[in-house]
């Protein structure tokens, strides 16, 4: 199965509510993902807050262009 990001909520700091195509449901903290130059101005918390579902890669995304992985986000989550 090709996981896709349904839903997802900025709970607070780099956490994450996400919804998955398999039905799972869960929380993933994305701190250590802030790595690097598209990520870095993720490290304010008013812009990570920003975060949304881009509808055409099915995954979370940032004003900035940043985006991540389904299944990095996934084993974050679990």
């Amino acid at each position: 199965m090709i996981l896709h990001i349904l839903d997802a909520k900025y709970i607070d700091d780099y956490k994450v509510e996400v919804s998955f195509n398999d039905g799972r449901k869960g929380v993933a903290d994305l701190k250590e993902a802030l790595r690097g130059p598209v990520f870095e101005p993720l490290k304010d918390k008013s812009m990570f807050s920003q975060l949304k579902v881009d509808e055409i890669l099915e995954t979370i995304c940032w004003p900035n262009g940043a985006d991540l992985a389904p299944e990095y986000v996934y084993f974050k989550a679990f």
